[in-house]
């Protein structure tokens, strides 16, 4: 006779476990922190923004040294109105536009051009090093002597200080390549522009987008500081401009003027740099896996 399944003894490693119960009030709790997870980073220039304000109404800084945030919206009002806002902001775009496409495509140019031969890095790179360590400012006085105190010393300088962080980038993105995928591209019978156009490019293009956005910031910086000593009209002239006249509060509408636009254009290179990171790790898996299966 058979024994009753029922009486045996159940062990517990047959126990199937109970499935887990939501906890009631998880959800609104992880919605809470999230919002306060994207809240926090507003939270220090908030605080700054009240304490400018507290301090100015209470009279504990004089408005000759630091006007309020009000007198400040104002003037930013008064410049977009009558026009003046546009012209600077203009002059300046223009100014960084040519100075960043230019010292970036000799970065990459001089970049790819070392991390493809190394004999010329060898010969290049010290030199290279050495110069950087030269902040732009002290370029300034030995481009005035040769191109005089026009555009093209604002164009010079800017493009120097783009052509840096992007030189330096596309020559670590060109060496990053593992060496067992151009031994694969090479089994494949790839051609030396094959393998680089296929197989190191690919892999080089998240870090030369990085050194492209910070070729840009370094560039947005060094407008300002060249605007500041030699220009009539930027940005940076409006800070002059105020300085000289002590009008504080169209010094601080023009900072952060500066401030927003570069924060702007960097969040606008962020999300850029994040679509290809993206796309090029798709790639990069698709490149690895033919590898693996030969």
């Amino acid at each position: 006779m058979a024994e009753n399944t029922l009486d045996a003894p159940v062990s517990p490693a047959h126990v199937s476990p109970a499935p887990a119960r939501p906890r009631a009030g998880r959800a609104p709790y992880a919605l809470l922190r999230h919002a306060g997870g994207s809240l926090l980073p507003w939270l220090l220039p908030v605080s700054l923004l009240v304490l400018w304000q507290l301090g100015a109404s209470q009279g504990w800084i004089s408005e000759q040294v630091l006007p309020s945030p009000h007198f400040v919206w104002l003037t930013l009002q008064d410049l977009y109105t009558s026009g003046d806002l546009w012209l600077n902001v203009h002059a300046s775009l223009q100014r960084v536009l040519v100075g960043f496409a230019v010292g970036s495509a000799l970065g990459l140019a001089l970049g790819a051009a070392m991390g493809l031969w190394r004999p010329l890095e060898a010969y290049l790179l010290p030199t290279f090093n050495a110069l950087v360590q030269i902040p732009v400012l002290a370029w300034l006085p030995f481009v005035l002597l040769l191109v005089g105190i026009g555009e093209p010393l604002k164009y010079i300088l800017i493009a120097k200080a783009a052509l840096v962080p992007v030189t330096l980038n596309t020559l670590q993105g060109f060496r990053q390549t593992p060496v067992s995928l151009l031994e694969v591209a090479r089994v494949y019978g790839y051609t030396r522009r094959q393998q680089v156009l296929e197989v190191v490019l690919p892999y080089a293009l998240p870090t030369l987008f990085t050194g492209l956005r910070l070729g840009f910031t370094k560039a947005w910086l060094s407008l300002v500081v060249v605007e500041l000593v030699a220009s009539s009209e930027g940005l940076g002239y409006l800070i002059v401009y105020g300085r000289q006249l002590f009008q504080l509060d169209l010094v601080m509408a023009a900072v952060i003027v500066v401030g927003a636009i570069g924060y702007a254009i960097d969040k606008l290179l962020d999300l850029a740099e994040s679509r290809v990171s993206a796309n090029q790790a798709g790639t990069r898996l698709g490149v690895s896996n033919t590898g693996a299966r030969l």
